[in-house]
């Protein structure tokens, strides 16, 4: 079978594509190579890009590569291929996260198109949302998408939502209280640049901690351009993203479930942000599983879903900036 033709300009729009996820503090944790003899793209972990502190276990960078990959999936398909995904495909390269191999011809169906034109559109919102609640069928397709990739999106009632921002806000305070992670939260605040970028400062809601939402606070409540508090809405949606195993193989795989359900959240007009804090604390990781259920598994993700203005976008990293060794354009 004749291997597809990759030319430079595709190239780059599926890299940008992969870019546009999500990732912890913005960081944007990643490498990109293409192999031309495959014609194979290759995810690695950035080095030096990393959270010592807030992410010692490297968790919430697997969990961002792989919403990259699922994003580097949905484009690949879109542009009319077959993506061929394998995650950690050579023990002995251990930065080597994720590989797309674009297969044969394909037909582009009307959700890979609909995922796509999200994609560019999905970014976090850190401000407040509406108190309109979510309907019944769109939560069932954020479940089904997160089933898809192996994973499961629970969404738990009042109560249990109370106790759970509960054991978010603990973890926000701890981490405001640790001054390695505060500093190095703050670190990723500032002016954008074409290399390191991080979080502007815009895109940051400042709120007042007494509100119910405990959202993360990244020093920027010090900055006087920083908008005023607002209150936010008081009966906050979220949702939890599980996984049955907690390999690294299930952050990959948590990460590529994250991004699906962002990615239809984002096609219903629906804002996300992520609530991560207790993630990073591994006695309050394990109470973050809902009470109801009678299930094993680790939780990967806390989401906060809802309707609310599209807010600022935190900037990506030009696809030259993150692929290696690109071919140069005929």
């Amino acid at each position: 079978m004749k291997s597809p033709t990759l030319d430079v300009p595709t190239l780059e729009t599926l890299v940008s594509a992969a870019v546009a996820a999500p990732s912890i503090h913005n960081t944007q944790p990643w490498r990109f190579r293409l192999d031309p003899d495959t014609v194979t793209l290759e995810i690695r972990a950035a080095a030096g890009r990393g959270l010592r502190h807030t992410d010692p276990s490297g968790r919430a960078l697997h969990l961002s590569v792989g919403c990259a990959l699922f994003n580097l999936r949905v484009a690949v398909a879109r542009f009319g291929w077959e993506p061929v995904p394998r995650v950690l495909p050579r023990p002995d390269e251990p930065d080597l996260l994720a590989t797309v191999r674009l297969g044969g011809a394909a037909r582009t169906s009307s959700s890979c198109t609909r995922l796509y034109d999200a994609l560019w559109r999905r970014h976090s919102s850190r401000f407040p949302f509406s108190d309109r609640p979510v309907p019944a069928s769109t939560g069932a397709e954020l479940t089904e998408a997160a089933h898809a990739e192996g994973a499961l999106l629970s969404r738990p009632g009042a109560r249990e939502t109370d106790r759970l921002l509960q054991i978010t806000r603990e973890a926000e305070h701890r981490n405001t209280a640790d001054p390695d992670r505060a500093t190095e939260s703050r670190r990723w605040v500032r002016e954008p640049d074409l290399m390191d970028l991080g979080i502007p400062l815009e895109t940051l809601g400042q709120q007042d901690f007494r509100e119910l939402l405990p959202m993360r606070d990244f020093g920027a409540h010090r900055h006087p351009s920083v908008l005023s508090a607002r209150p936010f809405e008081k009966r906050p949606t979220i949702a939890v993203l599980s996984t049955g195993h907690d390999r690294r193989a299930d952050w990959l795989r948590a990460g590529q479930a994250l991004e699906h359900v962002l990615l239809v959240a984002t096609a219903h007009g629906l804002r996300a942000s992520l609530l991560h804090q207790a993630l990073e604390w591994p006695d309050l990781r394990v109470r973050l599983l809902p009470l109801v259920s009678d299930r094993r598994g680790y939780a990967q993700m806390v989401v906060r879903l809802g309707y609310g203005p599209e807010g600022p976008a935190s900037p990506r990293r030009a696809a030259r900036h993150v692929l290696d060794g690109a071919p140069s354009a005929p």
